[in-house]
C-alpha cells in the first residue's frame, strides 16, 4: 500500500513541539519547518552541540543533555503537544531504546509522538529489501558493534517498544538521504519493496518536512511509513500511472 501527500483531518492542534536530537542536520531542518508553521519549539541536544543551534537563538528553547537522560526529557517535553525524536543508534549503551522509552513514559498522555529511523526497521516483517541494503546493514552493524560506536540492534529494540505502545506514535522510516532544495512532501508506503519507493532517495530537508507534517496527520497514527522523494523516478512513474488510470 502506498500513499501520496494528502493530509487527513486532524484531532489535535499543535502549539508547542519538542525536537529531540535537534542539533543534527535532520533536527535543524525539523526546527525550520516547525517554526515556519508557527510552533513554539524546544530542542534537546548534547551540551557540546548547543553551538550548532546558535542561528536559532531567541527563537527556540534549548535543553542541553543526553537524549536518554530521563530528567532531561522530562523537562523538555513538559507542556508539549508533539514530540519529534531522532532515534540514533550511537554507542552500545542502549541509547536509542533509552531515548524512546523516556519519550513514551514522560510525554503528555495525549501528545503526538513522531520518531525517525531508517528503512532497515520493519514493523511486520513484510518489507522486501534490496540486497545492497541487507549487506550494508549486516556489515555496518557488525563493524559498529565491534568498534563500540553503533548498535543497530538497539534501534530495533527502540522501535519494537514504540510499536508495542498504545501512544499516538508514528515511526518514519527514511530511505537514503541527500541534500538539496525541497521537492515537497515525500510519498510513502507501509512496506519497503513497493515500486513507488524503488528510487530509494529522499532529500533530508523533506524527511524533516514529513516528520513535522506527521504531527497533524491522523492517517499516520500508529503507522511506520517508509518514505521516498516525491520527485524521484519511481514516485513520478507512480503518479503518471495514477493519472493515466484516472484519465482512462
Amino acid at each position: 500500500m502506498h500513499r501520496t501527500n494528502r493530509t487527513s483531518r486532524t484531532r489535535r492542534t499543535i502549539h508547542r513541539v519538542c525536537i529531540i536530537g535537534a542539533s543534527g542536520r535532520l533536527g535543524q531542518y525539523m526546527i525550520e519547518h516547525a517554526l515556519e508553521r508557527g510552533y513554539e519549539v524546544v530542542g534537546v541536544c548534547r551540551p557540546e552541540s548547543v553551538a550548532k543551534l546558535e542561528r536559532f537563538a531567541g527563537r527556540i528553547t534549548v535543553v542541553p543533555g543526553r537524549t536518554d537522560d530521563r530528567e532531561v526529557i522530562r523537562r523538555a517535553v513538559a507542556g508539549c503537544d508533539g514530540v519529534l525524536t531522532v532515534l540514533v543508534p550511537w554507542g552500545v549503551e542502549r541509547y536509542a531504546s533509552g531515548t524512546a522509552q523516556a519519550v513514551l513514559d514522560l510525554a503528555a498522555p495525549d501528545a503526538r509522538l513522531v520518531f525517525s529511523c531508517g528503512w532497515h526497521i520493519s514493523r511486520d516483517g513484510e518489507d522486501v529489501y534490496p540486497w545492497t541494503l541487507r549487506l550494508f546493514v549486516r556489515l555496518f552493524g557488525a563493524i559498529g558493534r565491534l568498534l563500540r560506536v553503533v548498535d543497530l540492534d538497539d534501534q530495533v529494540a527502540a522501535t519494537d517498544r514504540i510499536f508495542a505502545s498504545d501512544r499516538r506514535w508514528t515511526v518514519v522510516r527514511g530511505s537514503d538521504l541527500e541534500e538539496g532544495e525541497s521537492q515537497g512532501l515525500p510519498v510513502w508506503s507501509r512496506h519497503v519493496g513497493d515500486p513507488i519507493l524503488a528510487s530509494n532517495r529522499t532529500r533530508r530537508i523533506d524527511f524533516g518536512l514529513f516528520m513535522v507534517a506527521a504531527l497533524e496527520d491522523d492517517a499516520l497514527v500508529r503507522e511506520a511509513p517508509a518514505i521516498c522523494g516525491r520527485e524521484t523516478a519511481s514516485a513520478r512513474r507512480h503518479a503518471d500511472a495514477a493519472q493515466l488510470g484516472l484519465a482512462g
